[in-house]
């Protein structure tokens, strides 16, 4: 009971071609396929520090009160009295 030769292989890939058929084959590569690249573009865009750093500058502002929605209502409300 060695390694298997190639023969071995091309029979079982007709064997699971004829179970499965070709198409539904296909639908799982495809599906395979996209979900590894959907998951590459996850740890890129975990991974980018550029991104972070604007994201915590964001939280920054949000949290001394320093956004521009604030500063414009406080604006426009000194202004109307």
């Amino acid at each position: 009971m060695g390694t298997f030769s190639i023969w071995h292989w091309v029979i079982v890939l007709l064997v699971v071609a004829l179970i499965f058929g070709t198409k539904k084959l296909r639908g799982m590569g495809s599906d395979l396929g996209s979900a590894v690249k959907g998951f590459k573009d996850g740890m890129r865009e975990a991974s980018d520090p550029s991104k972070d750093d604007a994201t915590a500058a964001e939280s920054q502002r949000v949290a001394s009160g320093e956004t521009i929605d604030v500063q414009a209502k406080e604006k426009s409300g000194s202004q109307s009295s």
